[in-house]
């Protein structure tokens, strides 16, 4: 039986059936697909900064004259228009990308005026289209200026029956001035607003140095006042706050096209006397909804993740204000605000990802110098076309002006022949050979026109358009000329947004983060309370609320026991030593709860199972302790060397074969007494230990047989206590000591009369 698939066609059929190859047909599906979302959707044109949807909106309220000082028009009429005429999409997501248009919290500089309810910044939606009214602002004007006069490539619309833009002239850098966002198929996009003025200095200072690198063209001081004549300094929000980013981060983002900026809220602190002291939060990053972002403060706070936080309110009207109260005046202002920049929206990392289409087409990752520059040069084309659209129309003009010039200096027998010939246009064209344009021209001239002062006029607008047309034509010749206009638009644009109030000065400035320390702020977002922490023979660990000493022996699994318990803070880090020698750290407040028997401490570290638990006690930063193995070798170690940032530990004592960790002891004094298994006590000065971060150290002590006991250190002043098994304390000043006083590594001697059996100092 044959393999090959049946592809005849049953009788009386008349379907052109085929194979189709499905993976070869899904390529090809998707690839139409993937290219139609990037190009006609989800990327904006580098050169206008759009994408259709904006644009064809934009062309649409141009078409019902909905010019800045006009009249408005309901929402729904021009959603319609577009959707009927060149956008055949739902009107639901046409509307919303005519109210982001109109939002000035979204907007840097806004291309629709809305009247009417179009969303606040809580997050509340705009109302429906019906009720809403929009016309255009400024900065549309300027996007379509000169867009009758063949400054851009038309296309016909999705039926054919009418055109639309390709790109729109654009004289205005929309692409940074207002910014992007959009998800294609493998592919996104991601351009945080810009200050035009910015941009425009940017710009000029590009045209007159083509070379400049974009470090050239990003402001050198970061931190300094803003001024009119700042290059690039960063983004700049609608919505303000403050950028907290490095310039070399900065520089980086703009030459590589993608980076990041740290955007934090803009707050102050309101004194209420008697030490009590207020946070209120005037601005919040761009894209944050006010409402969520008090909810989550709200949630945090009941959950008890900010300690340092007794209540949040919204106090905001037409601007934003939110209070922050802390829980004590005592309260630092600046980690409290660590505290809620680490846990809540009040700081942001706003992405740059500046891939747009190139020419309309290819999608490309730019620049921030390629980005000006496809504007700047979009320009100049743009100048080009106009110049050569308006030389067309002055040379029509000058043609028709000669024609008439022509019929006043002989009107009486222009008008025999208007009169008398039956074919006076051909009669026209012979007599005083003119153009075809020339004798239609004369022959629709009205009869109030013929009067001496109207060649006047004529022969005065002849001159105009003469000097007009050869200017451009010089224009036309010299690209110089050509960037000399660019550079006086350019010019125009800047002065007329360094006027404007509101839109002109930057609104999101530069700081530096506040110096805090990272475990501060870790241990603020703990709330404090006492606890005992219990560790069994077994490993397994728990932690009890409050101090106690009164350990129940019955909560411990059958066979198990306790080996030692200690009071903390659920602030504090807990410091663990194994036998292997490595040092592991335990957060307080994530130990399981004392009602229960615990957990093994093995399911919190990657503690090897050949490995047991030498000692457990609290990080206390700058504290010293002594490390050391039961063959006797050790040095002294700093605490804060001891933290391990991972679950695998960190190794600070290194053993080899059978060897073990055996003890380590916090440093208290200046002279060290260690006793070994062979019952031998030796005292010497504790410099004679090296202090290091990691390794096998020194010969502490010297056996024959057995390893160390156990070891502490004691200031020389007050002499060596120890404790025996009846809890009687015994002390002895180094005057008494002197018979075991040596050098480090010697062998000593056997302890004073009194010295506990066990060989331990504690008893």
């Amino acid at each position: 039986m044959s393999d090959e698939p049946d592809t005849t066609v049953p009788p009386g059929g008349g379907d052109d059936r085929r194979v189709v190859d499905l993976r070869e047909a899904l390529e090809e599906r998707y690839l139409s697909y993937a290219l139609s979302t990037i190009t006609q959707r989800a990327l904006p044109d580098a050169r206008d900064g759009l994408k259709p949807v904006h644009r064809r909106i934009l062309h649409g309220m141009r078409l019902l004259r909905l010019d800045p000082d006009g009249a408005y028009k309901k929402s729904a009429k021009i959603v319609g228009d577009v959707m009927g005429s060149f956008h055949p999409h739902g009107d639901q997501s046409i509307y919303d990308a005519l109210v982001r248009l109109a939002q000035d919290f979204s907007m840097r500089y806004p291309l629709a005026d809305g009247q009417g309810n179009f969303g606040n910044i809580d997050g509340d939606g705009a109302a429906a289209m019906r009720y809403t009214e929009t016309r255009m602002t400024d900065v549309s004007v300027r996007l379509m200026e000169g867009i009758n006069e063949n400054a851009v490539d038309f296309k016909v619309n999705y039926d054919g029956s009418t055109e639309e833009p390709v790109v729109l002239p654009s004289n205005f850098p929309n692409l940074l001035a207002n910014g992007t966002t959009g998800i294609a198929v493998g592919m996104a996009t991601s351009v945080p607003p810009h200050n035009v003025i910015e941009l425009c200095n940017a710009s000029l200072k590009l045209i007159h140095n083509p070379d400049a690198s974009v470090n050239d063209l990003i402001h050198a001081d970061e931190t300094s006042a803003w001024s009119p004549d700042d290059l690039v300094r960063g983004p700049d929000f609608p919505t303000g706050g403050e950028l907290v980013e490095g310039r070399s981060a900065i520089v980086n983002a703009y030459e590589t096209g993608r980076g990041s900026f740290r955007l934090r809220s803009r707050y102050i602190r309101e004194d209420k006397g008697r030490g009590v002291y207020q946070i209120v939060v005037t601005e919040i990053p761009y894209g944050v909804q006010k409402s969520k972002l008090v909810e989550k403060i709200a949630e945090l706070l009941l959950a008890k993740k900010l300690p340092l936080l007794k209540d949040i309110r919204d106090e905001s009207a037409d601007d934003i204000r939110l209070v922050i109260e802390p829980r004590a005046g005592t309260v630092d202002p600046a980690i409290l605000m660590e505290q809620l920049f680490k846990l809540t929206d009040l700081e942001q990392r706003i992405p740059l990802n500046m891939n747009v289409l190139d020419h309309g087409t290819i999608p490309k990752v730019m620049s921030l110098k390629e980005a000006l520059r496809a504007w700047l040069e979009h320009r100049k084309d743009v100048l080009v076309r106009r110049t050569t659209h308006r030389l067309a129309e002055i040379a029509h003009r000058l043609e028709v002006l000669d024609g008439y010039i022509i019929a006043f200096l002989n009107l009486d027998e222009v008008i025999r022949i208007i009169r008398e010939e039956d074919d006076a246009k051909a009669s026209l064209m012979s007599t005083f050979e003119l153009s075809d344009v020339q004798a239609e021209a004369i022959l629709n001239m009205r009869l109030r026109s013929l009067r001496k002062l109207e060649e006047i006029e004529l022969r005065t607008e002849h001159k105009k358009l003469t000097e007009e047309e050869t200017h451009l034509e010089a224009l036309l010749a010299s690209e110089k000329r050509q960037w000399g206009e660019i550079t006086r638009q350019v010019g125009e644009l800047r002065s007329v947004y360094l006027k404007h109030a509101k839109l002109g000065p930057r609104r999101t400035t530069f700081a530096t983060a506040v110096d805090v320390d990272l475990d501060e702020v870790a241990s603020a977002m703990i709330e404090k309370e006492p606890i005992t922490v219990i560790l069994s023979e077994k490993g397994w660990i728990r932690s009890m609320r409050g101090h106690t000493s009164d350990i129940d022996e019955k909560s411990f699994k059958t066979g198990d026991r306790l080996k030692l318990f200690i009071h903390a803070q659920t602030t504090d880090k807990l410091l663990l030593l194994s036998t292997g020698g490595k040092v592991f750290t335990l957060a307080g407040d994530r130990l399981p709860g004392g009602r229960s028997q615990g957990e093994p401490v093995r399911l919190m570290v990657e503690m090897e199972e050949s490995q047991d638990i030498v000692e457990l006690f609290v990080y206390r930063p700058g504290r010293k302790r002594i490390i050391a193995s039961k063959k006797g070798d050790g040095f002294v170690v700093s605490e804060d060397e001891l933290i391990a940032n991972t679950r695998k530990g960190k190794q600070v004592l290194n053993v080899t074969g059978t060897e073990e960790a055996r003890l380590i002891v916090p440093v208290d004094g200046d002279t060290v007494a260690l006793i070994g298994d062979n019952r031998k006590l030796l005292i010497f000065p504790l410099e004679a230990l090296p202090e290091m971060t990691r390794g096998k150290g020194v010969r502490l002590q010297k056996y024959k047989d057995g390893g160390l006991s156990d070891l502490k250190t004691f200031p020389s002043a007050t002499g060596l206590t120890w404790t025996d098994s009846s809890g009687r304390s015994f002390t002895r000043s180094m005057a008494e000591l002197t018979e075991w006083l040596g050098n480090r590594a010697e062998a000593g001697r056997q302890p004073p009369p009194g010295f506990p059996r066990n060989n331990r100092f504690s008893g």
